[in-house]
């Protein structure tokens, strides 16, 4: 690589993703560079340094095993986050994930994982319950509250059982993007790319009372109907889908607490405040699901 450009490396966590997984993030990436899309992409092994016998991978591959590590490599990029009240702002993501979903719709993932009920919901819960981490006084409040939950969500994913499912970024949070001072949202952090349905790349932008969410709605869509047509059916996914992050987060932390950086990271998931806070988020959330679904106006 050209001296005097700056990188950033990711280590990939073991067992997390297979090669194939990790794969296939990288050419989704790589075709959405392809169709002008501003993703950050992976770098070839070629482009770094060929001629280091230390990595065991082929030069034309973006994943590179340093044994016993697995990492790929980005050009390092700048910016700042979106202003989620920019309407201007909303309606370029809106856009740039209408552009994004048309590729993800042309082919589908084999080895990444699907947006789901069973994965990020029930498999969560009862990674949670079996391993012993939530309270003893708070074990059968979290049960209570969170079962409950999961059975709202899973009647509004079967009822959303007909929508369309293509490759999504998965995780697009205001975090995973950078606004560039050429007023172009960069794309990154694959890590999570899934079949799912399109509303996950957007409700995240999406929160406060129900006329700040909807005028939210309407300046993403605004900029997504530019490019792709949207199925309005998915947006009585919005809550449901917010609901599977909540559940899944603890999880998300709980698989990985024998992790020491984890411990350092997230001192708080061991005490039990944190768990009052978590029970009542989850209460909170299952009375959103009661209330009127958005709607594109």
């Amino acid at each position: 690589m050209d001296s005097g450009k700056s990188i950033v490396a990711k280590f990939y966590r073991p067992e997390r993703w297979s090669d194939a997984a990790i794969a296939e993030e990288h050419r989704f990436c790589e075709e959405l560079k392809a169709a002008d899309l501003p993703v950050i992409v992976p770098l070839r092994r070629g482009s770094l340094n060929p001629d280091d016998s230390a990595m065991s991978s082929t030069s034309d591959s973006t994943l590179i095993h340093v044994e016993p590590f697995r990492l790929c490599v980005f050009p390092k990029a700048g910016g700042r986050p979106p202003e989620l009240d920019n309407s201007a702002q909303l309606e370029t993501i809106g856009r740039t994930l209408g552009r994004m979903h048309l590729v993800g719709e042309t082919n589908q993932f084999k080895h990444r994982p699907a947006i789901d009920v069973t994965r990020l919901g029930t498999d969560s819960v009862e990674h949670v319950l079996e391993s012993n981490q939530v309270p003893m006084e708070l074990g059968r409040a979290y049960e209570a509250t969170v079962r409950p939950l999961l059975e709202a969500v899973k009647e509004r994913f079967d009822a959303a059982s007909s929508i369309l499912t293509i490759r999504i970024h998965g995780d697009f949070h205001p975090g995973n993007i950078l606004w560039g001072a050429d007023d172009t949202p960069h794309l990154l952090d694959f890590d999570d790319t899934a079949m799912g349905p399109a509303i996950q790349d957007l409700w995240m932008f999406i929160s406060g009372d129900h006329q700040y969410a909807q005028a939210r709605l309407g300046d993403l869509l605004d900029g997504y109907f530019e490019f792709r047509e949207f199925d309005e059916r998915e947006l009585q996914l919005i809550e449901p889908l917010r609901a599977l992050r909540i559940v899944h987060y603890a999880a998300w932390i709980s698989r990985r607490w024998a992790d020491p950086a984890f411990q350092q990271a997230f001192p708080f998931f061991a005490g039990n405040t944190f768990w009052d806070e978590h029970i009542l988020a989850l209460k909170e959330q299952r009375a959103k699901l009661d209330e009127p679904v958005l709607r594109y106006s």
